[in-house]
C-alpha cells in the first residue's frame, strides 16, 4: 500500500557522508524517521545490510560508492526494502540489480541527480536538442564541474544529459568535458555553437540540499510501487 503523506516512514541511510547527514537533518520535514545507518566508516554505523535491526525499514537511501551499492543493494532488495539510489558509477551492473529488484518485487528510484531543477533542466535540454538537430551548422558541447573529491568524470548527470540530447534527435558529436576543483557542488552547461552565435543553458547547484530534498521526495513516493523508476517518474514527467 502507498503510504499517505502524513504517515511516518522509516528510512535507512546507506552512507553517512555529507549527503547522508544532510538527508538525516531534513528527514523530519518529510515525516521520515531514520531507522539507522549503514556505513562502517561512520560512528553511527548500526550494522550491515543483513542486520535484523532493519526488519521494519520502508526505504533505504543510498549515497555511497559503486562498490558499496553492489554490496548492499542486492541484500536490501531481497529483504523487501525499497531503494532510492543516488550513487553513480555502477551502471555496468544495472541490469543485474534490475533483475534482483524485479524478483524481490520492490520499487527502486535510481537517478544520477535528485535535484528537481536538474530533472527539469534535462527536459529543457531534450527540447533544445530537438530544435537544434536539423540545424547542421550548429555543434553541441556539454561541460560539468564538481568538487575535487568527486571520483567519476564525466558525472552521471552529464552522461544522462548527453543520452537525453541524443535520444531527442541530436545525432552529431556532443563534446563532453569535466572540471574537478575546490568545493563546487555541481554545474552543468550545455551549448550549441554556430558560425556566428552560441546558445548556452546551465544549471548550478548552490549546495547539496537540493539533492537531499529530491531523495526524500523519492523516498516518500516509492513505497507501494514496484519497478524501476527515475526522478522523471517521481515528478510526473513520464
Amino acid at each position: 500500500m502507498i503510504r499517505r503523506i502524513n504517515e511516518t516512514m522509516r528510512i535507512l541511510l546507506v552512507g553517512h557522508g555529507k549527503m547522508g547527514r544532510m538527508i538525516e537533518s531534513l528527514a523530519g520535514d518529510y515525516e521520515c524517521d531514520v531507522a539507522g545507518v549503514i556505513d562502517p566508516q561512520s560512528p553511527a554505523h548500526g550494522g550491515n545490510a543483513d542486520d535484523e535491526r532493519w526488519h521494519d525499514v520502508d526505504v533505504a537511501v543510498d549515497f555511497t560508492s559503486p562498490e558499496a551499492v553492489m554490496s548492499n543493494a542486492p541484500v536490501l532488495a531481497k529483504r523487501g526494502i525499497n531503494l532510492v539510489i543516488g550513487t553513480t558509477g555502477w551502471s555496468a551492473h544495472e541490469r543485474e540489480l534490475r533483475t534482483i529488484a524485479g524478483q524481490a518485487g520492490i520499487g527502486v528510484v535510481a537517478a544520477p541527480n535528485f535535484s528537481t531543477g536538474v530533472v527539469l533542466f534535462e527536459a529543457i535540454a531534450a527540447y533544445a536538442a530537438q530544435l537544434f538537430a536539423p540545424q547542421q551548422q550548429f555543434g553541441a558541447f556539454l561541460h560539468e564541474a564538481h568538487h575535487a573529491a568527486k571520483k567519476d568524470a564525466p558525472s552521471g548527470t552529464a552522461l544522462s544529459l548527453k543520452r537525453t540530447m541524443e535520444q531527442a534527435g541530436f545525432r552529431r558529436t556532443i563534446d563532453v568535458s569535466s572540471t574537478r576543483a575546490g568545493f563546487i557542488p555541481g554545474i552543468h552547461t550545455i551549448g550549441f555553437d554556430g558560425p556566428a552565435e552560441t546558445v548556452m543553458l546551465a544549471h548550478s547547484a548552490r549546495d547539496r540540499s537540493a539533492f537531499a530534498h529530491g531523495a526524500l521526495t523519492a523516498a516518500r513516493w516509492i513505497p507501494g510501487r514496484r519497478g524501476w523508476f527515475t526522478m522523471r517518474d517521481v515528478l510526473g514527467l513520464e
